[in-house]
């Protein structure tokens, strides 16, 4: 198996957003307005060097959106296909997510992930992502229209 982890360009949209609701729980994550095409493009022109896809022979296996605010870096969506999960794209995906966070001046990153996804933060956790039990996690709806 020959994995190529490159940039993500608009054109993987259409696999990635497949990908992304063919998970199982990783729907509830999504958004109609963030995670529209037009939303993500607007992401990846502010984020134009972090963002990658994993594939083989012209198939998206997985996709990691990452980005930063100029001070902290942020991994918002990241998912390897099924099928393809435990050969080591997830981690290839974040290491080079990291490593292109790292080349942009930034030197620490975060996540949330839900408590509910036992395999993913077991994943994260294994990467040395650690929890911060001491932060509260808030956030308030802008757009109602925004499910």
């Amino acid at each position: 198996m020959t994995i190529t982890i490159r940039l993500f360009t608009m054109q993987d949209y259409q696999d990635l957003v497949e990908l992304w609701n063919g998970l199982s729980g990783f729907k509830q994550g999504l958004r109609s307005i963030d995670d529209s095409q037009a939303g993500i493009e607007k992401f990846l022109r502010r984020n134009p060097k972090t963002c990658f896809v994993a594939e083989e022979d012209g198939e998206l296996l997985g996709g990691i959106l990452a980005g930063h605010d100029g001070r902290r870096g942020y991994i918002y969506h990241a998912a390897v296909r099924s099928e393809f999960q435990g050969k080591g794209i997830g981690k290839q995906l974040a290491d080079r997510a990291c490593e292109a966070l790292r080349e942009e001046g930034i030197t620490k990153a975060g996540m949330l992930v839900f408590a509910t996804n036992e395999q993913g933060n077991a994943f994260w956790e294994s990467q040395g992502w650690q929890t911060r039990p001491d932060l509260t996690y808030r956030n308030k709806t802008l757009n109602p229209d925004n499910l």
